[in-house]
């Protein structure tokens, strides 16, 4: 599990690719302070898993379906990436539940200075993760966390303080580029709870008298 606050900046050293896997390398600093084989870490979002590592870069393998779903694939040698490790359970909660399981990709639509802020707006390749999506809710994008100001029928919008923008990719990213989106889990679980309790309560509201006594109950 992750919280959405990025640690570091890490750059891709190199990418092997194979139809759709693929193996990357990534240069990192703080990441290689306290690694293991093994570990989880968090590049743009996406939950990976450490395969090698030495004393400057860290290799993990990228399977088909995360090369599909999210835009890993787009990396190339040079490429900038959010990192953040596995939350220790003794750490600080900063921002909210992250999987690192991305839900969609989405586009950059416009960014746009506001004062002391810069406010982005995306437009999601899946229009249906807008169901777990409400403004001051919280979203993942490229693996940081945010609070939604905003939410349109295709679109939705994030505003952006200095020091987030300095510390992350996002100082490299304009419209046209895309984003790891993963919803709030919170909102996902309730809205699977309640789907079903609806299903649940439509079976049992179709119970008639007719039914009954088919059933030998009248």
């Amino acid at each position: 599990m992750f919280t959405g606050i990025i640690e570091e900046i890490g750059s891709i050293k190199n990418i092997t690719k194979h139809s759709q896997t693929m193996i990357i390398s990534i240069n990192s600093k703080k990441m290689l302070e306290d690694i293991h084989l093994g570990d989880s870490i968090s590049v743009n979002g996406v939950c990976l898993t450490v395969t090698q590592f030495d004393q400057s870069s860290f290799s993990m393998d990228v399977m088909p379906e995360t090369f599909r779903k999210t835009n890993l694939f787009q990396l190339s040698a040079g490429s900038k990436v959010n990192l953040e490790r596995a939350m220790a359970a003794n750490g600080r909660f900063g921002g909210h539940i992250v999987q690192g399981h991305v839900d969609s990709t989405g586009v950059i639509k416009s960014r746009e200075n506001e004062e002391n802020s810069v406010v982005f707006t995306i437009e999601p390749s899946t229009q249906d993760i807008f169901k777990y999506i409400i403004p001051q809710g919280s979203i993942t994008l490229d693996g940081i966390s945010l609070t939604l100001v905003n939410v349109t029928g295709t679109t939705f919008s994030v505003s952006i303080i200095p020091h987030t923008i300095e510390e992350t990719v996002l100082q490299y990213k304009f419209p046209g580029d895309t984003l790891n989106i993963e919803c709030d889990i919170l909102g996902k679980y309730i809205h699977h709870l309640m789907k079903g309790n609806k299903e649940q309560n439509k079976t049992e509201n179709n119970i008639s008298k007719q039914l009954l006594v088919e059933n030998g109950f009248i």
